[in-house]
């Protein structure tokens, strides 16, 4: 995993924009964990994923409208690591000699950590509420949400805006627990800002790459 960098946070946060923006900076390749999720999901079992496979059983309102959001956030699979093998899964199939970009809300700071070689290679996006509040009301109007398709939308966005919020803080919570870099997302930083601020977490400077991916230490 040395020739991998790891953009997780949470929803709305700017992952998918940023990782892009370095992937056609530095000519890496680009995994996006959101676009896996469907594969994921057929590669696993009821036993080996019971989360996610209650989860696939429910309806639009049993899973976004019925429940608290504190339920939701303690029973969704993502949250819970649920599949993040198969990340690395297919992470491994890949060449090692071009540096791979990883993002996804699924990079969770506690199963990051253990694949860290060395400093500079993983960060975390943490959006303020207001901030996500704001990007998710412009992607409303390029088109409907999911929750438009549930018996109670406001309820159901309501409900994720809470169970987001949270997520949000616990990953705050965890990559300080651990001791890895974080950028609060909070409107102040241009794009071309917040990219520049995940370059320098990452020790990536403008127009270089980080070399040539080195084999396994002995």
């Amino acid at each position: 995993m040395r020739n991998v960098y790891w953009i997780g946070g949470g929803s709305g946060a700017g992952k998918s924009t940023i990782a892009r923006r370095l992937a056609d900076r530095h000519g890496w390749r680009l995994y996006a964990t959101d676009d896996a999720m469907a594969d994921h999901a057929h590669r696993t079992t009821a036993e080996e994923a019971p989360f996610l496979h209650a989860f696939l059983a429910m309806n639009l309102d049993e899973r976004w409208v019925d429940r608290s959001p504190e339920t939701m956030l303690e029973t969704f699979h993502w949250f819970r690591g649920e599949a993040f093998g198969l990340i690395v899964e297919d992470l491994a199939r890949l060449p090692r000699d071009v540096p791979v970009v990883v993002e996804g809300f699924r990079l969770l700071p506690h199963l990051v950590q253990p694949l860290l070689t060395e400093p500079g290679h993983a960060v975390w996006l943490l959006p303020t509420p207001d901030f996500r509040q704001a990007v998710f009301a412009r992607r409303a109007t390029r088109g409907g949400r999911f929750t438009q398709r549930t018996g109670d939308p406001g309820r159901a966005e309501d409900n994720l805006a809470v169970r987001d919020s949270l997520f949000t803080e616990r990953l705050r919570e965890e990559t300080g627990r651990l001791g890895l870099p974080s950028v609060t997302v909070d409107g102040t930083l241009t794009e071309d800002e917040l990219a520049e601020r995940v370059s320098e977490v990452l020790r990536l400077r403008h127009g270089e790459g980080p070399g040539p991916a080195r084999g396994p230490g002995p």
